[in-house]
């Protein structure tokens, strides 16, 4: 049985290259830690690791631009 191969798309590849040009800011740390305690509240386990990635990606500078 042969292995199925990788189409890309054209789109594809220009929606990658748009996203990678265009920096997406984050909100504010204490609006994403509301999100966080109210994704909790629901017993939300999507919503909360979501919002705990998003925290951390806006408390933590990346690496080198510090």
């Amino acid at each position: 049985m042969s292995r199925p191969s990788y189409i890309r798309r054209p789109t594809e590849r220009a929606a990658l290259a748009a996203a990678a040009r265009s920096a997406r800011p984050l909100p504010p740390v204490p609006a994403l830690m509301a999100a966080l305690i109210e994704a909790n509240d629901r017993r939300d386990r999507e919503g909360v690791q979501l919002a705990a990635h998003l925290v951390v990606r806006a408390a933590a500078p990346e690496v080198g631009e510090a």
